[in-house]
């Protein structure tokens, strides 16, 4: 993927890949694939990545945690980045960049699966093909915020992104978005990538959450989410029946 200034993703999770495909469709820059708090095993996710390329998308994973293992598999599917949870200190997104790169810069095991054209591209994939992979790590707690500025400047982190809910969460101020002690952690992680040079987004599952959010600096916005289009969607159908009934 290219850098990450002035996109706009969207959020699916939702097991069907034909969602994800849809979503691909609509005119977003990337489609994030949740495996985190959705019970989408290895094969949905590999679908889910075919269904975002066959509309022409990019796939953006987010992995359950930062796992090595779990890491190399989704890698080895073919996304063209990663999100990172739960990235709270320079050691742990050290972790997840090595986690990406072979042997000596990294980790990861050495396969010729579906990123590398099932080892038709086997040879440039690991030498260099690899590191054409997004990797974003999230922040979403007070010691990430700290640490933002150091988690930032690690040589292969491409992007911060503020879990909205998380980091509220952690600060007791869930969902408050004006609250003054939750906008100063945004307005630190911000400092922090520009100070970087890498950008920093943030998820809005509503209009009302992405213009809050949307308004604070940011320099990529996921917009919405597939389970929000369709409860919104749901009440939208009723509320119109309901008025002609």
């Amino acid at each position: 993927m290219d850098d990450l200034f002035g996109t706009i993703g969207t959020w699916t999770s939702l097991s069907d890949p034909a969602v994800a495909e849809i979503a691909a469709g609509g005119g977003f820059d990337f489609v994030v694939v949740d495996t985190e708090h959705t019970p989408l095993g290895l094969e949905s996710v590999a679908d889910c990545v075919r269904g975002v390329a066959a509309a022409d998308g990019n796939a953006v994973v987010r992995v359950p945690s930062n796992d090595p293992v779990r890491i190399k598999r989704l890698l080895d599917i073919g996304a063209d980045g990663l999100l990172v949870p739960m990235v709270d200190t320079v050691e742990e997104a050290r972790a997840a960049v090595d986690a990406t790169r072979y042997p000596p810069a990294g980790v990861r095991g050495v396969a010729a699966a579906r990123a590398a054209d099932y080892g038709r591209t086997f040879e440039e994939y690991v030498r260099e093909g690899h590191r054409d992979l997004s990797l974003i790590v999230q922040i979403e707690s007070g010691e990430a915020v700290d640490n933002a500025a150091d988690i930032a400047a690690v040589d292969g982190v491409d992007a911060l992104f503020v879990g909205p809910a998380d980091l509220s969460a952690s600060l007791d101020r869930f969902a408050e978005w004006t609250d003054a002690e939750f906008l100063a952690a945004v307005e630190k992680t911000v400092d922090a990538a520009e100070e970087a040079g890498v950008p920093v987004g943030t998820l809005g599952t509503t209009p009302e959450q992405i213009e809050a959010l949307g308004s604070l600096g940011f320099d990529y916005m996921v917009a919405g989410a597939d389970f929000t289009h369709v409860v919104e969607g749901q009440r939208r159908a009723l509320d119109a029946a309901e008025d002609v009934l």
